[in-house]
Order: C-alpha cells, then structure tokens, then sequence
C-alpha cells in the first residue's frame, strides 16, 4: 500500500507542468519581469534594483483592484521618496487603448503595462487583485492577494519596515 502511495505521488509530479514550481516564493529571488509600459518606457526588475518594488496585478474590470488603485497611487506619493516603486501589470489581453485610457483616468503616478502569460504564471497568479512585495536586493518580501483594509494596512506596514532596511 505505501508503495503505491509513492509511486503515485511520483507520477503526480511528474505530471504537474515544470511552471507551477517557478512560482514567485517568500524569500526566492522575483521572477524576472520584461514588460513595455503604455507610455513606451522599457520596463524590467533591472530597473528597480535597491528600491522596494510594489507590483500590482489588476484589470480594469476587477471592482476590488479598482478600489485598491487609489491606495497604491497614495502609496506611491507618500514614500516614493524614500525608495518606494509600484509598477502595475494589467491583465487585460490585447486592450492596451482600454488600460491606456484607465490609467489617465485614473491618474496614476507609476508605470503599468500589460502583464504576458509568461509573467502571469511565474507570479502564480490565481486572484485579482494580487500585489507583491520585493525588497531592495529583488527578493520577494511577501504576496497580498484581496483588497481589504487590513491586507492595505500589512502591506503598508511591510513597505515601510522595508524601506528602514539598509
């Protein structure tokens, strides 16, 4: 019987794509990012190597993710100054006019691009709105997924014990 047990949790393994373990982790280093912004910049993890990074996958039809947006943007004002960047990653597939006009609509005061497949899966993306947290050496620092008061408030709490750290 244990035998069999084994056997098929070996063949359960092996049948689970190679993807789903290059899951972004607690304490792994982020999964690399290549995106271009709506404005054209070119966009990667490079890029924000020594600030503390704030990335937020939403869509512009997800109500949570729009209530969240106002927070990031609040985020963004109050500690950008002491290192904080919010990159935000759209999930709305081929509507970079539609994303575009949210984001003046909005009046973001970050980066966001259409986030590909590739990065939707390295960052395991199984609700809306996600959010992570990478620290100053690209680490990830921690995973919110929701947009309640109190995932706003640990995420804000994490944000400025990281950006404490050397």
């Amino acid at each position: 019987m244990r035998i069999r047990l084994v056997v098929a949790m070996f063949l359960l393994v092996l049948a689970v794509p190679a993807s789903s373990f290059a899951m972004a982790q607690k304490g792994q280093p982020a999964p690399p990012i290549k995106v271009v912004s709506t404005s054209g910049q070119q966009i990667s993890l490079a890029n924000y190597h020594g600030y503390v990074l704030v990335i937020d996958f939403f869509a512009t039809w997800c109500p949570p993710c729009r209530e969240a947006i106002p927070h990031l943007i609040a985020l963004n004002r109050k500690y950008g100054k002491q290192g904080l960047q919010v990159l935000g990653l759209s999930l709305d597939e081929g509507d970079e006019q539609g994303v575009k006009d949210f984001v003046a609509g909005k009046r973001f005061n970050y980066p966001v691009a259409l986030a590909n497949e590739g990065i939707q899966t390295d960052y395991g993306l199984r609700s809306l709105p996600t959010v992570y947290v990478i620290d100053k050496k690209g680490i990830v620092a921690e995973r919110f997924m929701g947009g309640s008061d109190a995932t706003l408030k640990s995420m804000e709490d994490l944000i400025k014990k990281l950006l404490a750290e050397p």
